[in-house]
């Protein structure tokens, strides 16, 4: 007998739910970080949360607190968005750096999660998501990126698509992109 299935782990199970920086911050016009097609993907993030959250299914949210003087962390603009706020049972991380990793917390809660898939949507998919992934990915942890469930910031280079698809192509050498749709199935439940 594996460890897995010691453990009772197998492919079947539901992966992790990772949020991305779903907060204010992201959302307010005229900050730098603005999220430019925001109720797009906050559509579909409800979405993803709402089946997560409906099966019991494990959701992590990640919380951007930097220091620099674009973030200020003492803001009401680093608050949770409110239909994104953690709910009981649900685990929350802050992290400084761009990386989750940057949490020892997270990093720990991480390293002990064994063979664990984490599908990952929300915000900041330039600097939270990327980082996150290219850590995840050198420290063999598997990641999946919701592409219709993401969103960057207004770039100050060309289009926000043609930025993104860049972003979401660098972020395919390390992670899997994938749609919603894909990741549900036909039925709308998870496909695993």
């Amino acid at each position: 007998m594996s460890n897995r299935e010691l453990l009772g782990i197998t492919d079947t199970d539901p992966p992790i739910l990772v949020c991305a920086d779903l907060q204010c911050e992201y959302l307010a016009m005229g900050r730098k970080h603005l999220i430019a097609d925001g109720d797009v993907v906050m559509s579909r993030c409800q979405q993803m949360i709402g089946l997560w959250r409906d099966n019991l299914w494990p959701v992590i949210h990640l919380k951007r607190i930097a220091q620099a003087a674009w973030f200020n962390p003492a803001s009401n603009l680093t608050n949770w968005l409110p239909d994104f706020k953690p709910t009981p049972g649900e685990l929350a991380f802050e992290h400084p750096l761009p990386s989750a990793y940057s949490s020892a917390r997270f990093a720990e809660y991480m390293s002990n999660m064994r063979n664990a898939r984490c599908v990952l949507l929300g915000f900041s998919l330039d600097e939270t998501i990327l980082s996150t992934v290219v850590d995840g990915f050198h420290r063999s942890h598997r990641y999946q990126v919701l592409e219709d469930a993401v969103a960057c910031r207004q770039s100050g280079v060309g289009d926000v698509v043609s930025y993104k698809l860049v972003v979401t192509k660098v972020i395919s050498n390390f992670a899997g992109v994938l749609d919603s749709a894909d990741l549900t199935g036909a039925t709308g439940r998870l496909a695993v």
